[in-house]
């Protein structure tokens, strides 16, 4: 570490001696009330006394940081109280302080992650100097020597004058969360965080569910879904989301579905170039009219070679084929298995298992609703504006402005979905969507030279979805569910804002590392916290439902003590108003 090093036990910030050690807490005997009054004139501003504010203490071989969390008057002193013993101040406070951290006693920068020993009766306690608290906080996160680069997130709320220095990597790193209630200051620690990772010229990318992050941020690309100019191709969706769409029944439509899926990516792939085999492509062309790859009275061998040759493109997973073709691709799988023809005498019909058979109408009348409903999805001006049902994939499509800003100079790509509709469940399998296609990028590397953090505003519209009907099982939408369990390690980052932290799913909630959490009065909140966060201890939760606007307890992995900070304002403002009345 660089500079002087600090020396944490100055006589002038003495306060008292330990006289009670408990595993959870420790107590602090006050020699002299004198001694909790003289700290507003040493260069340190308490706001309302020193409750809520740190303490170290003074051990053999370590030093311990805590939080003073009660102050009181010993029984005999509480029953004389009176005026005079006030104005003469002979009286002989005690404290309970709550242990967050051990260091080193001769390098006070090394912080010790556990608490290995307690400190003594009799040890001296001092209040802890802004400086080594600054210290402290910025080397949360980062490894023994290395070198950081701090970011002033922002100031103390039992002392304005201490900044909050935070690396990035221990805010990010093990992905984050930032939860409250309406009015607690969200938002504005969003707008923060952006700021901040586009100062550095790291990259994030924001789902702007309600189109309040229209600010001009350093390096911002704005993307206005459902606008009609930038939407997300449906060549780019995977099976599972076109499943999501079209909701077929699991018995009789589902199965018919997928096999029009896989007959339309043969047609696609016939008129490609990259074909191993010249022959075989000739072959299955014969069954190709139209479009469509005909079924009825066919023979199945050329069709279920070339299906074999080329299965792992075939069933990649993507929907790599004509949409508009779809309905009726449905209509030519519904053939009897096997075909057959008369011989013999008398006359006996005899099956001919290497071709289909003729057309099955009964097949056909079961897949009547499932043909009616993709035929209103795809032409629906709606969801030709989100996926491009009629359009060719060109530069408008997302996942092409994805690619370009991941590669570019820009730091924040915006992808605003206020316009996104609520019908049909569209904007949680569209947000889905993007989070698989990342979700793939990721699996692949490509973030780990250049990490990438997500930002999801409002994300108990998106995450802890399904999609489902009557007839239709249903699917989990878990894109960013995966991208919390599994993507650390490649590089992509998730950064969830919820005001209702008990409707996240307790997995995705349990992978987030750091949490900066602002006011929270629901029970069930509170609680959903509590479970996901260990270091958020009871003492520390108490303060949920008193914290003021724009405040927040920090805390999590790479925070070895919780801290109760008021985030700086942002300088570009999200436009979170309420309307007045």
């Amino acid at each position: 570490m660089k500079g002087n090093k600090i020396n944490p036990f100055s006589h002038e910030y003495f306060i008292g001696y330990i006289n009670q050690v408990l595993p959870q807490f420790i107590k602090v005997h006050f020699p002299s009330s004198v001694l909790l009054n003289g700290f507003t004139h040493q260069g340190e501003e308490f706001n309302g006394g020193l409750v809520g504010n740190f303490l170290v203490i003074e051990g053999d071989n370590f030093g311990f940081l805590g939080r003073l969390v009660e102050l009181m008057l010993p029984e005999k002193e509480r029953l004389s109280l009176s005026e005079k013993s006030f104005q003469t101040k002979n009286f002989h406070p005690e404290g309970k302080i709550e242990i967050l951290l051990s260091f080193d006693l001769y390098n006070p920068y090394v912080v010790k992650k556990g608490l290995s020993s307690y400190p003594n009766i009799g040890a001296k306690v001092y209040v802890c100097s802004s400086d080594l608290v600054k210290q402290f906080m910025s080397r949360f996160g980062a490894k023994e020597g290395e070198e950081v680069s701090p970011v002033v997130l922002g100031r103390l709320v039992a002392n304005r004058d201490t900044e909050v220095h935070v690396n990035l990597q221990s805010l990010f790193g093990r992905h984050c969360a930032i939860v409250g209630t309406t009015g607690g200051g969200k938002s504005y620690t969003v707008s923060k965080l952006l700021e901040v990772l586009s100062e550095k010229n790291a990259k994030a990318i924001i789902i702007d569910a309600t189109g309040e992050y229209s600010g001009a941020y350093k390096g911002l690309v704005n993307v206005n879904i459902g606008d009609g100019k930038s939407l997300f191709h449906y060549s780019q969706l995977r099976t599972d989301d076109l499943f999501n769409l079209f909701k077929p029944s699991s018995k009789t439509q589902a199965p018919k579905l997928m096999e029009a899926i896989r007959s339309l990516k043969i047609v696609h792939l016939t008129n490609g170039v990259s074909l191993q085999r010249k022959i075989l492509k000739e072959t299955v062309e014969t069954l190709v009219s139209n479009g469509l790859l005909k079924k009825s009275g066919s023979d199945k061998r050329p069709y279920e070679r070339y299906y074999y040759e080329n299965i792992s493109v075939i069933e990649n997973g993507m929907a790599e084929f004509d949409i508009e073709k779809l309905p009726f691709q449905i209509s030519q799988e519904c053939v009897w298995d096997c075909g057959s023809k008369w011989e013999g005498t008398p006359r006996a019909k005899i099956d001919i298992p290497e071709k289909w058979g003729d057309r099955n109408e009964s097949d056909v009348s079961y897949n009547v609703s499932l043909i009616s409903r993709i035929n209103n999805i795809i032409n629906s001006p709606v969801y030709q504006n989100l996926f491009g049902f009629k359009k060719k994939k060109d530069q408008s499509d997302i996942s092409n402005i994805i690619e370009d800003f991941i590669k570019g100079d820009q730091s924040i790509l915006r992808l605003n979905f206020e316009n996104v509709p609520f019908d049909f469940q569209v904007r949680e399998i569209l947000a889905n969507s993007i989070g698989s296609f990342l979700l793939n990028k990721a699996r692949k590397g490509d973030f780990k030279k250049s990490p990438l953090t997500i930002f999801m505003d409002e994300a108990h519209q998106f995450l802890n979805k399904s999609v489902g009907s009557e007839f239709f099982d249903g699917a989990n939408l878990d894109a960013f569910d995966s991208i919390a369990k599994e993507c650390r390690k490649h590089g992509l980052f998730l950064c969830i804002a919820t005001q209702m932290p008990r409707d996240i799913p307790q997995g995705t909630l349990s992978q987030m590392g750091t949490f900066i959490v602002h006011r929270l009065i629901n029970h069930f909140d509170k609680e959903a916290i509590s479970n996901a966060c260990s270091s958020a201890n009871r003492n520390t939760l108490d303060f949920l439902p008193i914290l003021g606007e724009g405040e927040a307890i920090l805390t999590g992995v790479d925070f070895p003590m919780p801290i109760i900070l008021k985030i700086d304002e942002p300088n570009v403002k999200p436009d979170s108003r309420t309307p007045k009345i």
